[in-house]
């Protein structure tokens, strides 16, 4: 916890406590009021504070404090308060307080390392024999643990014929890239990565200029700019960075009969009609933070926010895959998903039955 939280928080406490000591002597009605403006209060305190800082990851940091560590702490409170003078009352703090005490649990401590690997199978003509795509997308973290072992693990487990790296490897201080690059180098090694129609990895918009050496000397083909590759019954193109945040068409036509597939970090390359039968791409996290009705809060793309994670047939004919990624936010931002689980993709090509 930075200082700015630590005072934030300390802050906030003596809030609370000043609240529950004035509900405790009004009437219920009156105190429930107070409560409200309380938790009210906090998270405008929440929003100023990062605001002051320029920052909106820090808004959303500080907020995420008020919501789900002081708002469960005074509703919590107020529901001790009214057990007796209002029964009706406490039943629905408490209430609330388990549903906001839970639904941080799950968005700070469950979901983040609840890895799904999501299926896809999709079949075409242009295909002589099925292909096992593995896409891993924005493992985007600060330090390698159990569950980034994990991810490499399972990936491998799934005996992919092509794995695609999506970008964004790292969200780190600066002095930790050359560590981390050589710790996630060292692990590569030991797993065995590898497939047979290879591993190709882009660069993502989190990446510093020495990314490769997280891959120097594996079977790994690290690309920085636009390329198209041969790989026999499939035509791959992976895409420059600044390609892949290109709303224009960045590929020329290739052979009609191959299956062209282009790898590109963002997905706003998209937005431009393509030459290919599938796109892929990472870096929107599919929001990180999705509400029911309401889908992702924020999608970091220019495209539909439906498109923000998922498949997508696109009006040219192709389809477009993005990955919610391995990864979260890290730096300033809350580290926290919600009704947006990390995955990791398998995508089966299929000769279509004719």
């Amino acid at each position: 916890m930075n200082p700015l939280d630590v005072f934030f928080n300390v802050m906030m406490a003596i809030v609370d406590a000043l609240a529950l000591r004035a509900a405790a002597r009004q009437r219920p009605l009156h105190g429930a009021v107070t409560v409200a403006l309380a938790i009210a209060a906090i998270l405008f305190m929440a929003l100023m504070a990062g605001a002051l800082h320029g920052n909106a990851w820090r808004m959303m940091r500080l907020s995420a404090w008020g919501l789900f560590l002081h708002g469960t702490v005074l509703l919590a409170g107020a529901a001790v308060l009214w057990a007796r003078p209002w029964r009706c009352g406490a039943a629905l703090a408490a209430l609330g307080a388990l549903l906001v005490a839970g639904t941080g649990i799950d968005a700070f401590f469950i979901e983040p390392q609840w890895l799904e690997i999501t299926r896809w199978k999709l079949a075409s003509n242009k295909l002589q024999r099925p292909v096992r795509i593995a896409v891993l997308a924005d493992l985007q973290t600060d330090t390698l643990g159990p569950y980034e072992h994990d991810v490499f693990r399972r990936l491998l487990a799934e005996r992919p014929d092509l794995i695609l790296l999506a970008g964004d490897y790292f969200q780190a201080e600066p002095d930790q890239y050359t560590r981390l690059y050589a710790q996630l180098n060292q692990w590569l090694r030991q797993l065995g990565l590898s497939a047979p129609l290879g591993v190709f990895a882009v660069r993502g918009n989190m990446e510093d200029d020495d990314w490769t050496e997280a891959f120097a000397g594996l079977p790994v083909r690290t690309v920085e700019r636009t390329e198209s590759f041969d790989l026999g019954t499939l035509r791959l193109t992976c895409l420059s960075m600044g390609d892949s945040f290109a709303g224009r068409t960045v590929v020329a036509p290739h052979e009609a009969d191959r299956f062209h597939i282009i790898l590109g970090h963002s997905p706003d390359f998209a937005l431009a009609r393509q030459t290919a039968d599938l796109l892929i791409a990472g870096h929107t996290h599919g929001g990180q933070v999705q509400l029911p009705l309401m889908g992702p809060l924020a999608t970091n793309t220019r495209l539909p926010r439906a498109w923000a994670a998922g498949q997508h047939r696109l009006p040219g004919g192709g389809w477009l895959l993005v990955s919610r990624g391995v990864g979260m936010e890290r730096g300033d931002a809350p580290r926290l998903r919600f009704l947006c689980r990390p995955e990791l993709v398998i995508i089966d090509l299929v000769p279509e039955s004719r």
